[in-house]
């Protein structure tokens, strides 16, 4: 079966930095694209950024300029870089995998990211 398996949250410090990794455990057949989605107490869920099988990227207007996005060279891995860090950006990440038609989406656990101000 495959999963998401996130690592790389913590505590940190207003104006610091993070990274996180998203491996994909299991065969990556019939992924198209990767993302990262995070939710803060209280607030939907939304998308941080997104990466597709051609390495495009889109990323939130909030976080654009600060976090970068982006592949391992055996495509089973995503990072997120997380710099310039505010404690707005406190949440919990969900590194997410959309696949073709007929197959469902992959979701990690979850990896708290908590900026202390």
């Amino acid at each position: 079966q495959v999963q998401l398996v996130e690592s790389g949250g913590g505590l940190v410090q207003s104006g610091g930095s993070l990274r996180l990794s998203c491996e994909v455990s299991g065969s990556i057949f019939g992924i198209v694209s990767m993302a990262w989605y995070r939710q803060a107490p209280a607030k939907q869920r939304e998308l941080v950024a997104g990466i597709t099988n051609s390495d495009s990227t889109d990323y939130a207007g909030s976080v654009e300029g600060r976090f970068t996005i982006s592949r391992g060279n055996a495509k089973n891995t995503v990072y997120l870089q997380m710099n310039g860090l505010k404690p707005e950006d406190t949440a919990v990440y969900y590194c997410n995998a959309a696949r073709l038609p007929g197959l469902s989406a992959l979701w990690g656990q979850g990896t708290q990211v908590t900026v202390s101000s």
